[in-house]
């Protein structure tokens, strides 16, 4: 009652966050962003009807589009074309590099991109995993253990590292200890093209320590590896094919920079998830070119995908010029590492926060994901609205409260694993919608719907309902149309304890 008849006197928005999250932390390049030009006047030259008229690509031109409609399929033809080959002649293969933020962590959202990806083009294996991990515990696409003592730097707090950060963020050191042996451990989970290890491959920096050695145990097998880290990065091949589990002991390899092991069959599509909890996204900029490029000459990306906002929001203005101007930059260093590459820009998805006694959308989603569509339209990117996706203003409400079971947790930002499989799925289908009108532009035969995303990793109880369109295969005269896929058995989630530090 006291708060009723106080409420005319009570600031609008009374909570910042409906409750605490452990995923809810700010990298140092944010904050010195915001001290630096968070309050830099916005001088916005862009009207929701400004038209946007593309150059051809390789003979391939997507029609003019508007600024409130943009996706800029017309940025991903060299990505839609290395699909196309795979799709029609089973050639070549194709990575993907996804970076995010909380809201990947453990491998929600990218595990089910991964697998419609996966699903529809071929290829076996989860990608590029870190030597450590503050979600292992929580990721359902393999089984992750290491011990406590490793020295981990990450790119969101620390400014010079002992040697540069790997293409995940992060540089890994083993301590000096001479008594307790230093490990990792990796299981293959039972979940569709997931089911093995696939060649699995250490990648490493550069070093003077020449007497450090891998010790490999394969079931009771264990067989030592000499470690060799003379270049950029460096490789070790664990295995040949596909091995179910392993667990790597390292010897005197103290000053050795580890970066991770990559898991992959060498054929298909691969999406390794970089998932880093308060990342803005403004560190990728802190990457260094040469080890980067090293990195891109062994894993090969063709599409890096920024999908970020979660922790730019709720600083007190709904002025993003400076997040604009600083990402635009961070998407052209990337380009210098991966030269060809193409990007996508994934907006913040809706978050709500409490205004008075309503839980409602936050007044600073919407200047975010303009200033997000504009250095995506400003640097040539392809762009997902995922706050439109979702249905726009109070979404995220809605998702929390109204469906049953909930989409999203009581925080009223993070999706649970339910909600996180419809938002690849909304993800999925407007990409695959541009790949599919890049084909008839070439001249091949497509459905007019988009194919919907497999379901995959959730109970049939909870699997929202779609329907499947017909499709018809791609003809065309020289190569046979792609095989008809096979119908997807739905996998069984089964929960995991927090086996991080496992001995």
């Amino acid at each position: 009652m006291a708060l009723l008849a106080f409420k005319e006197v009570l600031p609008r928005k009374i909570f910042t966050e409906t409750g605490t999250s452990k995923n809810v932390v700010v990298d140092s390049m944010m904050l010195e962003a915001v001290e630096a030009d968070g309050g830099e006047v916005e001088n916005d030259t862009l009207s929701n009807n400004r038209k946007i008229v593309f150059e051809a690509v390789n003979g391939i031109k997507f029609p003019t589009e508007t600024f409130e409609d943009y996706k800029g399929y017309q940025h991903l033809v060299n990505f839609y074309e290395k699909l196309l080959q795979l799709e029609t002649k089973k050639q070549g293969k194709v990575r993907i590099a996804y970076f995010g933020d909380s809201m990947t962590d453990g491998d929600l959202i990218v595990k089910d991109f991964r697998a419609s990806l996966q699903e529809r083009f071929g290829g076996e294996g989860v990608g590029f995993v870190n030597i450590t991990s503050e979600s292992a515990p929580s990721r359902s696409t393999l089984t992750h253990q290491f011990s406590t003592n490793w020295k981990t730097q990450s790119y969101l707090n620390v400014k010079n590292p002992r040697s540069p950060f790997g293409v995940n963020g992060h540089v890994f050191f083993t301590k000096r200890d001479t008594i307790n042996p230093i490990w990792v451990r990796y299981k293959a989970n039972n979940v569709k093209h997931l089911t093995a290890l696939n060649n699995p491959t250490l990648f490493y920096g550069k070093s003077g320590n020449r007497s450090a050695s891998v010790d490999v145990i394969i079931g009771k097998d264990t067989l030592r590896k000499r470690l060799d880290p003379v270049n950029t990065v460096n490789t070790l091949s664990i295995a040949n094919g596909g091995i179910k589990a392993f667990k790597a002991d390292f010897i005197a390899s103290d000053s050795i920079p580890f970066y991770g092991f990559n898991f992959d069959d060498g054929r298909g599509v691969h999406v390794d998830n970089f998932s880093n909890r308060g990342n803005s996204g403004l560190p990728i900029g802190s990457f260094n070119t040469n080890v980067m490029k090293a990195f891109n000459d062994k894993l090969g990306y063709d599409l890096i995908v920024l999908h970020y906002g979660t922790n730019v929001l709720n600083y007190g203005s709904l002025n993003y010029t400076w997040y604009e101007k600083r990402m635009a930059r961070v998407v052209e260093h990337l380009r210098g590492c991966f030269p060809g590459v193409d990007i996508l820009i994934i907006s913040t998805a809706d978050k709500s926060t409490k205004y008075g006694l309503e839980m409602k959308t936050d007044s600073a989603v919407v200047p975010l994901t303009r200033a997000q569509k504009k250095y995506a339209v400003q640097t040539e990117s392809a762009y997902v609205n995922l706050y439109t996706l979702m249905g726009g203003d109070g979404s995220m409400v809605k998702w929390v409260d109204n469906e049953a079971p909930a989409l999203a947790n009581k925080d009223y930002t993070h999706f649970n694993f339910r909600g996180a499989k419809k938002v690849s799925d909304l993800i999925w289908n407007q990409i695959n919608g541009g790949y599919e009108q890049y084909k008839r532009l070439r001249g091949f035969k497509t459905p007019v719907a988009p194919t919907p995303a497999p379901q995959t990793e959730t109970p049939a109880t909870e699997q929202p309902k779609t329907e499947q369109p017909k499709t018809e295969q791609p003809k065309i005269q020289t190569v046979p149309p792609a095989a008809k896929k096979p119908v997807i058995k739905k996998d069984t989630i089964t929960r995991k304890k927090d086996t991080t530090h496992a001995q």
